[in-house]
């Protein structure tokens, strides 16, 4: 295997740690708002349960909650 590559110059241990750091943080990015949806999906199905059948019709309508009206009628 070719050290060069992990090495580059030199600049090996400045490159690779930056990259370390990027990915380390995309990955808690992605883990904190994989969970904050969790929790408005979780929000949005409370209140969804909660209206009556004219309210609901209405909602479906709605173009923002057709999405999670869906996934909240799925999953009940």
């Amino acid at each position: 295997m070719n050290l060069d590559l992990f090495i580059m110059n030199g600049y090996g241990l400045y490159v690779w740690s930056a990259f370390a750091f990027t990915l380390f943080n995309f990955l808690i990015l992605y883990k904190v708002t994989s969970k904050q949806l969790i929790k408005e999906k979780a929000k949005f199905a409370k209140k969804f349960e909660s209206l009556n059948s004219d309210q609901v019709i209405l909602a479906h309508k709605q173009s923002t909650n057709r999405t999670f009206a869906r996934t909240v009628a799925h999953k009940i």
